[in-house]
């Protein structure tokens, strides 16, 4: 989700996002076929398409270049910001999150610790392309760093590392309930499905 579109992305990923690259291993889904680039009403909506619509309308939409350099393409009022889809990934993967989330996200994209004591909050309605579930790094699936896939889905980031005690922590988790990515790292977060 965020991992390898906001590391590339926001580097940005998301957040996530967080992290885009496409996916090399054997089944992995192919990457989207290149197409025109959207203009930014198609940005825009895709933005707004990760969080509900009463949070969408009032948050900032930003893009970043490929130097990790921010682009606002619109100005919001509630401290939330949303990304378009990456369309280098393989699958839909919008965001929007709040302040604290996207500094946890900064914080991973330049491999520092997040800061303390923020709680962050991430929607991707729209589904994510996801990564390693061990490696918040991982920029490819491998044989050994658990690839996950999650449809969509609530990001609870940046939270006590007691928090995350009362959810699974598979290497391999089952998708279709609350899991913990990233599990030991200072970057672990909650993956809470929502269809």
């Amino acid at each position: 989700m965020l991992a390898l579109r906001l590391m590339k992305a926001l580097a940005v990923a998301t957040a996530l996002a967080c992290t885009g690259s496409v996916l090399a291993a054997e089944g992995a889904a192919p990457a989207k076929k290149a197409a025109k680039a959207p203009g930014e009403a198609q940005l825009i909506a895709s933005a707004m398409s990760a969080a509900p619509a009463k949070v969408a309308k009032d948050a900032s939409v930003v893009t970043m270049d490929a130097a990790g350099k921010m682009n606002t393409l619109r100005k919001g009022s509630n401290g939330f910001t949303c990304m378009p889809d990456n369309p280098a990934t393989p699958g839909p993967d919008p965001m929007c999150m709040d302040a604290n989330a996207m500094q946890w996200v900064n914080a991973w994209v330049a491999h520092k610790d997040p800061p303390p004591g923020k709680v962050g909050f991430m929607y991707m309605l729209a589904g994510g392309t996801d990564a390693s579930n061990t490696d918040p790094f991982a920029k490819e699936p491998t044989a050994s760093n658990h690839w996950v896939k999650t449809g969509p889905h609530i990001m609870i980031l940046g939270a006590d590392a007691s928090f995350y005690d009362a959810y699974p922590k598979s290497p391999d988790p089952d998708t279709t309930q609350p899991y913990v990515m990233w599990a030991g790292t200072p970057y672990q977060h909650l993956m809470a499905p929502v269809k």
